[in-house]
């Protein structure tokens, strides 16, 4: 069994390497590591799931939304406010994809653990928050996309051995876990394109509000 010879718990920049390039290392690491649902949160989650929130932010305060030869550059109320709220769903997110691990483990032979389902999830999202920095140009935002579905490669690892599920049901566990989610995400989805009407201009401030031709 792997553990940290330090005896204390890495650095954030060398966990985000290790869980990317050495996972199932990594994973036996993190398994063996103590830790608490604030402890994660506050030494790695809010600190990476910042990253695609600024970077978006600064991205469309740049470049803007380019929509054919139209280009929309949003005031920056709209983009804090959005950013904020992204970032607060991101929270949000990882914390209900641990409930959702944690309560579908005694289904597949694994073993209900509230740390170490956030473990899971909170390590599997790292390659997705990392390559939020691409976000800083808009067009590069579908590579988050394709680094987001390392993720369940990664979360196909911690699996059996952080929640102890049964290795031949990982497969299945799996593919529990990532409709769950998507069913989370499209609700709070539509819970952040709710909020960000109350902050789009309307009228004359619409007008102004940085529309322009390329």
């Amino acid at each position: 069994m792997a553990t940290n010879p330090t005896g204390t718990a890495p650095s954030l920049v060398d966990r985000a390497k290790n869980i990317i390039l050495r996972p199932k290392e990594e994973w036996a690491v993190i398994d063996t590591e103590p830790a608490t649902v604030g402890s994660i949160y506050r030494n790695y989650v809010c600190i990476l799931a910042a990253i695609p929130a600024v970077a978006m932010a600064i991205g469309l305060l740049v470049f803007g939304v380019s929509l054919f030869l139209i280009t929309w550059r949003p005031p920056i109320g709209y983009v804090v406010s959005q950013a904020v709220l992204t970032y607060v769903m991101a929270l949000v997110q990882v914390f209900v994809l641990a409930l959702i691990i944690e309560a579908l483990a005694p289904s597949f032979g694994g073993q209900k653990d509230r740390v170490k389902a956030l473990k899971v999830a909170a390590y599997s999202y790292t390659p997705a928050w990392i390559a939020g920095i691409l976000y800083l140009v808009p067009a590069l935002g579908l590579l988050v996309l394709i680094a987001g579905i390392y993720g369940f490669y990664l979360l196909y690892l911690g699996l059996p051995l952080l929640m102890k599920s049964a290795p031949d049901k990982t497969v299945v566990y799996l593919i529990a876990i990532i409709v769950a989610a998507i069913v989370v995400g499209i609700v709070l989805g539509a819970i952040t394109t709710a909020a960000m009407h109350a902050f789009m201009p309307v009228g004359p401030t619409a007008a102004a509000s940085g529309f322009s031709l390329r």
